[in-house]
């Protein structure tokens, strides 16, 4: 069983950085994660910002963020996140402009197993796993980007 990994893989977006990165926000992913509901402890209206403290839930397991680095202007945020009854983890979103006017976005997890079921669920994390989640966001990212014209 795996108790500790670390995943990263690169996407590259067909909108302008400013846009794409104020999608990787608590309330920019409302827009293209079906199902992504954030409950906003601090602050209460969700503005992203280092120390922004927010909770999800999916199926039977909810979730509890923290922002613990938020940079917009080098369009980078890492946040701390503890799905207390399988595993702790932090998530690092970097982008950058592209020569074409698009964005580069690199995403990385890292997680550590609190327990069984923590220890299966990054056992089916695989690498390809990984990257079979992250380029859906790609999909799913240029979709609404195309909707909106951006």
């Amino acid at each position: 069983m795996t108790n500790h990994l670390e995943r990263s893989h690169g996407i590259v977006l067909s909108g302008p950085v400013d846009r794409v990165f104020a999608l990787f926000t608590p309330i920019g992913e409302t827009l293209w994660v079906d199902g992504w509901n954030p409950e906003f402890l601090h602050p209460q209206d969700g503005e992203t910002r280092q120390g922004m403290v927010f909770r999800t839930a999916h199926g039977d397991e909810t979730t509890l963020w923290a922002c613990t680095d938020w940079d917009p202007v080098a369009h980078r945020v890492r946040y701390v996140r503890v799905t207390p009854d399988s595993r702790f983890g932090f998530v690092e979103v970097a982008c950058q402009p592209t020569a074409d006017g698009g964005t580069e976005a690199s995403i990385a997890y890292t997680f550590t197993a609190l327990n069984a079921a923590g220890q299966s669920y990054l056992s089916e994390l695989t690498e390809d796993a990984f990257v079979h989640l992250i380029e859906g966001w790609k999909l799913r990212i240029d979709a609404w980007l195309l909707a909106v014209k951006i």
